[in-house]
């Protein structure tokens, strides 16, 4: 039994982090890391025989706890992320890792093997089927992929309203949910665009930290071409999905589902996967950072490697667009 600690009580980490890790006959949650009394209260009454501490450092002292769970903003992460592996901790951090290239890359000196980057949507079966479609040259080659990332619509609620706006005040949407999307397609496509051709960014409103609109267009080397578009913050959104179209056929990824639908001139296929996409794409990660803790397994997948990667794109992308962090 893996004993680890949860660090980061926000709404990720209750909603998704916290309830895997009770799922898990893996790991035992032993301790509980929240600067807010509120966080803490609320997550011990999950976990009652938790430790509950205000800061990491009893934990990272603690050398019965041998992971540890990182779920906060990524302007907190980077810090976290590089003080428990200091401590000889393994660590599954959430995405993205920090909000810049020049924070994250310090983790390139600290013992990163034992650093699992939480692009927790790469370990759905969703994601490992279309790859399969493309791969086994079901749409043809090159592929025209769209993909639209609208999440988080505007609300009159205080507290989401101040978590949002606190956010872009770190960085626009491509910079968060880019690194979930940017990550699918180097593991769709064997690897991360050669170009982006173009980019823009649009605030809806006066006072945004970042623009909450924006996009780009990468190419591939086969000539494979991105349309990407990622936004928070309006009061209605558009659909979320992942669409890939080729001269053989057409696939699209439902982006809350991750229900997927083919097409092609013979045929068309729907597949859906048990239970709903946050479970079994949480469990999966979980159990994917288990056997790194364990031996099983000895790469990180994905590790620090792809999480640069990610964030790497979001800053040219940004700069490109003239947006702002």
């Amino acid at each position: 039994m893996i004993r680890l600690a949860l660090a980061g009580l926000g709404d990720i980490a209750t909603h998704a982090h916290l309830p895997a890790l009770l799922r898990s006959e893996r790991v035992e949650v032993a301790a509980l890391v929240d600067p807010l009394p509120e966080r803490l209260a609320a997550a011990a009454r999950l976990v009652p025989e938790a430790a509950t501490h205000a800061s990491l450092t009893p934990v990272l002292a603690d050398p019965s706890l041998v992971a540890v769970v990182v779920a906060t903003p990524p302007w907190v992460t980077t810090g976290l992320v590089r003080d428990a592996l200091a401590a000889g901790k393994y660590v599954l951090a959430e995405k993205p890792l920090g909000t810049s290239v020049a924070e994250v890359e310090q983790l390139t000196t600290a013992p990163h093997e034992r650093l699992q980057v939480g692009l927790t949507y790469r370990h759905d079966p969703a994601l490992e089927r279309l790859r399969d479609w493309i791969t086994g040259g079901l749409l043809g080659s090159p592929l025209l992929i769209r993909a639209h990332i609208y999440d988080e619509p505007r609300a009159a609620d205080g507290r989401y309203a101040r978590r949002m706006l606190g956010t872009l005040e770190h960085g626009a949407p491509v910079v968060h949910e880019g690194a979930h999307l940017f990550d699918w397609l180097a593991y769709l496509l064997g690897g991360g665009p050669s170009e982006v051709a173009d980019a823009w960014a649009l605030a809806t409103e006066p006072g945004l930290g970042a623009p909450n609109l924006g996009g780009a267009r990468l190419r591939w080397p086969d000539g494979t071409t991105a349309l990407t578009e990622f936004g928070w913050w309006t009061d209605a959104l558009p659909r979320c999905e992942v669409s890939v179209l080729g001269a053989d056929g057409y696939a699209v990824l439902d982006g809350f589902t991750f229900d997927l639908q083919l097409r092609t001139r013979d045929e068309t296929r729907v597949a859906r996967f048990p239970g709903d996409r946050t479970t079994r794409s949480f469990d999966r990660q979980l159990d994917a950072f288990a056997d790194l803790v364990t031996g099983r397994r000895d790469t990180a997948v994905p590790g620090l490697d792809e999480g640069l990667a990610g964030l790497a794109l979001s800053e040219r992308i940004v700069a490109m667009a003239g947006g702002h962090e």
